[in-house]
């Protein structure tokens, strides 16, 4: 264990997958080398010719089909904020020994596909089903068990007018470590919904049992509670780092004068409707100007403040509410994922 209490495991795990640096919020669409990566086993070695997508379960007839099959079908495109549920875990006080992010598990990219609706109801959809379950090719062992990475949305979910079966992310063929060749895209969900690499569709007449739904991503105070699942992405804003930063540490340096604060806000359950920035640890709070709402609902919305500092210590906060009333609280709510931290963000700035 190191000085922080990050272990080798934990090291392994951050070495394997990215966050977007902080300053790509300066883009409306994430570049894809920018956009944040959790990759649960390997990345597998799928050849998309021979690649197929397999629908079966609790259907009408079980359905193949190729590439070439789904990009013949209806296209769209949309973009779509995704943000690992598990954001935030590093910020945590005792600290969830898992993939140790700070605040920059997110991205904003725009994803072409056809829609999972149609395909579902092409197969026909049986009497009595209940959810969907989605399994990719990429496999491995998580508590202790070994299993393709699978997980299930509700049936009425699964056929929402924006759920996509993607194979582009920003107008180019998925890359190998976003999914390629085809990925589901679940607008408003954690990143854990949005199954890569997508190989197989089961319909399910009952609730599906699998470790990523029943185990993980639950929200548990001790690790013996069933918990609450994840599903949703809670309201969050992040600032973009203002000045220059030092290098080990990140505090940002200010020159005096007046400065404009900038950032982008996002929420799983409705549009952005207010976004505020603290000077003073979150004792008082200023409204931030929000610019133009996106052309997509599930895109995140950039906002501006102008700053006027006094020379010192400063720490900056921002803090979003969206549509439904929910604002970001000034301190998480503790489990033992480490799940669903959507706390303030506090950026340390010394202005000289």
């Amino acid at each position: 264990m190191g000085a922080e209490g990050i272990s080798r495991e934990e090291l392994q795990l951050a070495a394997r997958n990215h966050g977007m640096p902080l300053e790509a919020l300066r883009y409306d669409i994430t570049p894809a080398g920018l956009h944040y990566l959790l990759i649960h086993y390997d990345i597998p070695d799928v050849d998309p010719r021979s690649w197929r997508l397999e629908i079966g379960g609790n259907v009408g007839a079980a359905v193949e089909l190729s590439l070439e099959d789904l990009r013949a079908r209806p296209r769209v495109s949309l973009a779509v904020t995704l943000e690992c549920a598990g954001n935030g875990r590093a910020l945590y006080e005792p600290r969830p020994v898992s993939q140790p992010w700070l605040l920059e598990a997110v991205g904003n990219a725009e994803w072409t596909g056809t829609p999972l609706r149609g395909v579902l109801q092409e197969a026909g959809i049986g009497t009595g089903s209940v959810e969907v379950a989605f399994a990719g090719a990429d496999h491995g062992v998580e508590g202790e068990v070994e299993q393709d990475y699978e997980r299930a949305l509700p049936l009425a979910d699964a056929l929402g007018d924006d759920v996509l079966l993607a194979d582009e992310m920003n107008g180019a063929p998925l890359l190998p470590q976003h999914g390629a060749p085809l990925r589901l895209i679940v607008p408003g969900w954690y990143g854990m919904t949005h199954v890569k690499w997508l190989r197989r569709i089961t319909v399910l007449a009952e609730p599906f049992q699998g470790y990523q739904n029943v185990r993980g991503y639950r929200m548990r105070a001790t690790e013996d509670e069933a918990g609450e699942a994840v599903t949703r992405i809670h309201v969050r804003s992040l600032m973009l780092p203002p000045g220059i930063p030092e290098f080990m540490t990140r505090k940002r340096f200010v020159q005096p004068g007046r400065c404009q604060l900038e950032g982008r806000a996002w929420s799983g359950s409705g549009s952005i409707e207010r976004v505020e920035v603290s000077e003073d640890r979150g004792a008082t709070w200023a409204d931030a100007w929000l610019g133009a709402l996106p052309d997509s609902p599930y895109a995140w919305r950039r906002w501006s403040f102008d700053w006027d500092p006094l020379p010192g210590e400063h720490e900056l906060c921002s803090r979003a509410t969206d549509a439904t009333g929910e604002t970001q609280p000034l301190v998480p709510e503790w489990n033992v994922g480490g799940y669903r931290n959507n706390a303030v963000q506090r950026v340390h700035v010394l202005v000289r």
